[in-house]
């Protein structure tokens, strides 16, 4: 059963109505935030299966969903795909990913203005991972790093920009403070928000704040949040982009009696996770679903976030 939403439901407007899709208006208009993240699937199996699953978390009226691409374009058919489905079946506003390394400017350009043609005012702009074949140096006329892409989107005035943003510093910085003059170069390039990858203990998240601040980074900073139901998957996630999980979590995780208790205790750790987070003034909640809404729905189900306005995050009735 679809459940009863207790936030304003942002339907589709009607003929002469005009309706903010930028997401820096969308926040600043709300100073709440919550949205998802979906990954384009390679066959139609899965396709089906994450409409599902956008039409299951549509109900909770999320600012925006963001869509992932590929290293060096290798999902850009698949992401411009789910993209232009979402505009025209639901009422999400989508916000694709786009990477820049080893790309030629006129490649970025052509998409760029390809998602303005399709009505599409978001993206997020990231590096993305080099090919293995590359020294993740650019040659002439290709980007190379975030800020290229970002100072790009944002010549051709037409999108709200996000990036990118790591609580305890991207892998290959050598130090937090070489990681907050790439995040500061990033912002001061045209970006509007940042959101963060994932992180389970809350300490990174309000150091990064703190970094922030004293760097005079001023947009909004929105908060990732990846529910763990396979600590295994999670374990290798964590590993691959150096966030680290809580040693206690794991341990309660690896001795778990079966897969349900797991669940449990990871869906109960994330509702604690966006409590603490909601307890001290953090608004803007971005959830990485695995294209997935059981978990989601679940945590989102479970969070009492205050009265009024600020329960935006909860739904009345039936859970999904």
């Amino acid at each position: 059963m679809v459940p009863k939403v207790r936030s304003s439901y942002r339907a589709r407007p009607q003929f002469g109505e005009v309706m903010t899709v930028k997401i820096r208006d969308l926040i600043a208009n709300e100073r709440t935030s919550l949205s998802f993240e979906f990954f384009p699937p390679k066959a139609k199996e899965g396709e089906d299966h994450l409409f599902g699953t956008v039409r299951r978390l549509e109900p909770f009226t999320p600012n925006f969903v963001s869509v992932t691409y590929g290293a060096g374009g290798g999902t850009l058919k698949n992401t411009r795909h789910v993209v232009k489905r979402i505009k025209e079946e639901t009422s999400l506003t989508p916000m694709p990913h786009l990477t820049c390394i080893g790309q030629h400017q006129e490649e970025l350009k052509a998409i760029l203005s390809d998602y303005t043609a399709m009505g599409v005012e978001n993206i997020l702009a990231l590096r993305g991972d080099p090919p293995e074949e590359t020294t993740g140096h650019a040659t002439k006329d290709r980007l190379c790093y975030a800020n290229d892409l970002v100072q790009l989107a944002a010549s051709l005035d037409a999108f709200s920009i996000g990036v990118a943003v790591y609580p305890e510093g991207h892998c290959e910085s050598p130090n937090l403070g070489i990681d907050m003059v790439y995040t500061k170069e990033k912002i001061d390039a045209g970006a509007d928000f940042a959101i963060t990858q994932m992180f389970f203990d809350n300490r990174y998240f309000y150091q990064f704040m703190e970094r922030a601040d004293r760097a005079g980074i001023r947009v909004p900073v929105i908060s990732g949040i990846m529910p763990i139901t396979n600590i295994e998957k999670v374990k290798r996630f964590s590993q691959m982009c150096g966030a680290t999980l809580p040693a206690h979590l794991v341990e309660r995780m690896e001795v778990a009696a079966s897969p349900a208790e797991v669940r449990k205790i990871g869906i109960d750790f994330a509702v604690k996770q966006c409590e603490d987070l909601w307890g001290n003034g953090v608004r803007y909640f971005h959830f990485y679903t695995m294209n997935r809404s059981k978990a989601v729905a679940e945590i989102l189900h479970s969070l009492d976030l205050g009265q009024g306005s600020n329960r935006r995050f909860t739904t009345a009735g039936e859970s999904i």
